[in-house]
């Protein structure tokens, strides 16, 4: 592999597990105001912002919660999740500390809320791994546009040739694209639904990443 420089890091569905937890804590949402809805269907807008996600949701279910009462539902649904069955992505750990003991810098960015961010980091103890962390609050403009990773990029004063990018949804690959950083993804079972043929590579544990 190129000799990079920076290393960044999508969260959901790339460093851990979390897209499948999102999607059931988000259907447990909408069982609240009385609608049935299958958390697979988080499977077509995974790695999207979070006003299409969940109005996405809303159609499915036929509801029209008011959106920070239904956003707090999900958050107590979905860090019950988080506490019962968070993840690493196989490989992530070591992965990550390979990396750190070859003095590589490394990055967060994600669409994910800080609040999300901050309540998996500190559970997996990860937040000292990452120089910077970019939530879905440091960017007006979401993934699949660059704009989180550009800021990342300028952040550390790193070039887009030094750096790359690793993601699990084609709304993150092509953000990472976007922004002139080679793409790494990840696959696992529950992105079957989006095409990660872009990415310059695809992998399913980082240990395959590791010399």
């Amino acid at each position: 592999m190129k000799d990079y420089q920076l290393f960044l890091f999508d969260m959901d569905g790339t460093l851990v597990n979390s897209e499948p937890l999102k999607g059931q804590a988000i259907a447990k949402a909408c069982a609240v105001y009385g609608a049935k809805v299958d958390y697979h269907h988080y499977q077509e807008v995974m790695g999207q912002n979070w006003g299409i996600v969940t109005q996405f949701f809303f159609d499915k279910a036929n509801i029209s919660p008011d959106i920070n009462e239904f956003n707090q539902i999900f958050k107590k649904r979905y860090q019950a999740l988080l506490l019962q069955a968070l993840q690493l992505t196989p490989g992530a750990l070591q992965y990550l500390t390979y990396l750190q003991l070859q003095g590589r810098t490394c990055g967060l960015v994600t669409s994910a809320a800080k609040w999300m961010v901050n309540d998996i980091l500190q559970a997996l103890n990860l937040t000292a791994m990452f120089e910077v962390i970019i939530t879905k609050e440091d960017v007006s403009k979401h993934k699949p546009d660059p704009a989180a990773y550009l800021l990342a990029l300028n952040k550390l004063s790193m070039s887009p040739n030094n750096t790359v990018i690793f993601e699990d949804s084609f709304a993150g690959i092509s953000a990472g694209i976007a922004s002139g950083c080679d793409v790494i993804a990840i696959q696992h079972e529950f992105n079957i639904n989006n095409n990660l043929s872009v990415a310059s590579k695809v992998i399913s544990d980082f240990r395959e990443l590791i010399l």
